[in-house]
């Protein structure tokens, strides 16, 4: 597309305008799948109450684990039972965003491309990549969001020092930066289907390694806090969050966090783009 002239002079802000409203039908996109989702859970509201039973049980079987712990020791690794409880509420919370937004979308991916079907989202006049993320909401799972964050106020509550204004906006910041780290793992996993077609294993290996989100990394051994942290970023998801809120965030880890996101990005863009062109389907 070329830029309007005037006199034939390219108007510089052309190009602003252009990134505005892709940025704009972006998020009409998003609003539209996630209003027909809603729609759709709302006819099944009995799914509701059986979420929010699993929800508590998974959430209940952690407490209870919490508390064993904390019958043999006062601290583990000096975290106190406040500050694990906050960790206990961030990865609920992330775990509830990966069910809402991320597990449906990549599943659905890997099932496109496996019965060839992917056409329909290649063949729409938008970012293939942003289409395939927001095709698909699993509203109920939010009711893990509103748990973790019961969790997360409870263990607040608990904690010696008060959590500032500034605790906040850095814990909102690392909340989205971990999520979206995740979301870029389970992306390039997810494209892998697109040269092995089957990758449900990888999927399910990676909520077994997730479970060890609800401790901080800094439990673990040095090689499996490493592999937590920068193979499968759960560290960068749950315990960066969790230590802004507990005044053990450092600005290095958070300039690293930062670091790390934007690496990420761009390795999941380029795998997704090399992968979605060796895409043959039904209309190949």
């Amino acid at each position: 597309m070329s830029a309007p002239v005037a006199d034939g002079v390219p108007d510089p802000g052309a190009p602003d305008l252009v990134l505005e409203r892709r940025r704009m039908q972006g998020l009409r996109l998003v609003g539209l799948h996630l209003r027909v989702n809603v729609m759709n859970e709302l006819q099944y509201r009995s799914n509701f109450a059986i979420q929010l039973i699993q929800s508590m049980v998974a959430l209940g079987t952690g407490l209870v684990a919490l508390a064993l712990v904390f019958d043999r020791t006062d601290t583990l690794d000096g975290w106190t039972r406040p500050q694990l409880l906050v960790v206990m509420g961030v990865f609920t919370i992330v775990g509830g965003i990966i069910g809402f937004v991320i597990e449906p979308n990549m599943g659905r991916v890997m099932t496109d491309v496996r019965q060839g079907t992917f056409d329909h989202v290649l063949t729409k006049p938008v970012d293939s990549q942003l289409l395939s993320s927001v095709r698909e909401f699993r509203v109920w799972r939010l009711t893990d969001v509103v748990l973790g964050l019961v969790v997360l106020v409870w263990g607040i509550t608990g904690l010696d020092t008060s959590v500032g204004v500034l605790d906040g906006l850095a814990f909102a910041a690392t909340l989205a930066g971990g999520s979206s780290l995740v979301y870029c793992l389970w992306l390039v996993v997810t494209s892998g289907s697109f040269w092995f077609v089957r990758m449900d294993h990888v999927q399910e290996l990676f909520f077994g390694l997730y479970r060890a989100g609800q401790y901080p990394v800094s439990v673990y051994p040095a090689w499996l806090r490493l592999s937590l942290t920068y193979l499968v970023p759960i560290g960068f998801a749950v315990t960066v969050p969790s230590e802004s809120l507990t005044g053990r965030l450092t600005w290095e880890r958070g300039l690293i966090t930062l670091g790390f996101l934007v690496i990420a990005f761009a390795i999941t863009r380029f795998v997704w783009v090399r992968g979605s062109r060796r895409y043959s389907g039904a209309s190949a």
